[in-house]
């Protein structure tokens, strides 16, 4: 592994430092209050090339690897977690879905419309009364001559109401199979397809979360990815990189909150010195960036074994695991170093503190990371 930060890395992160100044600080607290979604603004990221990481430049995305694209999310999420969210769940899991399983027509068709943030991403694997228990989908697609007649409703997806294409994945077997489910490319237009109740939520408030509905949507077998009964083993797949993802959104986070707590920590002055020279500060300040850098450094390592095509199912749910619990306890503090002022919004750690525990649940509750990283060590 190279510790060392690539000039790519400075570039994007120096780039989105830049652009973030102008275009997401003076809206995140509207944002934030109104939970507005700023699907707009994407388009801005799209052409940045924030939005194609790393699809392919002959599908005219940026052609990144996975340093660049953790470093992408980290800045953003440092200015809005939110948006890094919704940046993360485009890239990893819609465009990411396709750029790993799609035909070459697929790829042509959807990854420089995606990678532009022409068309905005969703990702449709979590239901209602099926979170974690992914092999009990009880949303169904049954074959009609060429077409899948899908119905049911997928919840708490990024982008379930604004999100120009999906890849959903419904039961095509029995309950319980982990052969029987399969990966379909769906539209925003398509008859039958339609955004449900938005949820109201405690933190990222700015990334929209919804509800997917499906009442005898009609899918042509061409918009099928892969092979029929592959979705839920491609789904595992995809999440492995979606940890890493979500690992780097909540090392954002975490770097964020110890950045202002570091500051603060020096200009706040209690009893005639700045609170930084009390030992319980400046002792909180040093768990919280050891903390932060052994998070960052489970994500690098998940990274690099991305980057040289290794399995990464152990070292994905690690650092996913970590880096979440981390930015929970290190925007905590943050909120106890602020003091009074921490549980205002005018100051940053108070969201932070709000967004953060997004981080262990979304893409697999802190739990099931246990779960995976027990049945790896164990095998």
């Amino acid at each position: 592994m190279n510790f060392k930060e690539s000039e790519n890395q400075r570039m994007i992160a120096d780039m989105i430092r830049d652009f973030g100044a102008k275009e997401i600080t003076p809206f995140r607290k509207e944002w934030d209050d109104n939970q507005f979604f700023p699907k707009e603004f994407f388009k801005k990221l799209g052409e940045l090339g924030l939005m194609g990481v790393l699809v392919p430049t002959e599908f005219g995305g940026s052609g990144f690897g996975y340093d660049e694209y953790v470093t992408a999310i980290v800045e953003l999420s440092k200015l809005d977690p939110s948006i890094g969210l919704s940046m993360a769940a485009h890239n990893s899991l819609c465009t990411g879905h396709i750029m790993m399983f799609g035909s070459e027509e697929q790829k042509k068709k959807y990854l420089p419309k995606l990678a532009t943030c022409e068309m905005l991403g969703a990702w449709g694997l979590t239901e209602p009364n099926t979170g974690s228990d992914a092999g009990n989908m009880r949303t169904v697609a049954v074959k009609d001559g060429d077409y899948w007649v899908i119905n049911g409703a997928k919840n708490f997806i990024t982008h379930g109401v604004s999100g120009d294409v999906a890849v959903v994945i419904a039961r095509t077997g029995e309950v319980g199979d982990s052969h029987g489910m399969t990966a379909f490319i769906v539209e925003r237009g398509t008859k039958g397809f339609s955004g449900g109740r938005k949820e109201d939520k405690l933190g990222m408030r700015a990334s929209e979360t919804a509800e997917m509905i499906f009442e005898d949507c009609r899918v042509h077998e061409s918009q099928i990815l892969g092979k029929i009964g592959e979705g839920f083993i491609q789904s595992m797949k995809i999440l492995d990189g979606g940890r890493i993802s979500i690992a780097a959104l909540s090392l954002g986070i975490a770097e964020g909150a110890l950045e202002a707590s570091i500051q603060y920590s020096k200009e706040r002055e209690q009893f005639g010195k700045s609170i930084s020279k009390f030992q319980g500060i400046s002792f909180k300040l040093a768990d919280m960036a050891t903390q932060v850098e052994a998070a960052k450094l489970l994500i690098m390592k998940a990274a690099d074994l991305k980057n040289r095509g290794e399995k990464v199912t152990l070292a994905s749910a690690q650092a996913k695991y970590y880096a979440s619990e981390v930015c929970v306890s290190v925007s905590n503090e943050a909120v106890q170093i602020f003091g009074g002022y921490g549980f205002t919004k005018d100051y940053p750690v108070e969201k932070y503190y709000r967004d953060s525990k997004l981080c262990t649940i979304g893409e697999g509750t802190s739990e099931i990371q246990k779960m995976v990283i027990a049945r790896e060590v164990l095998k």
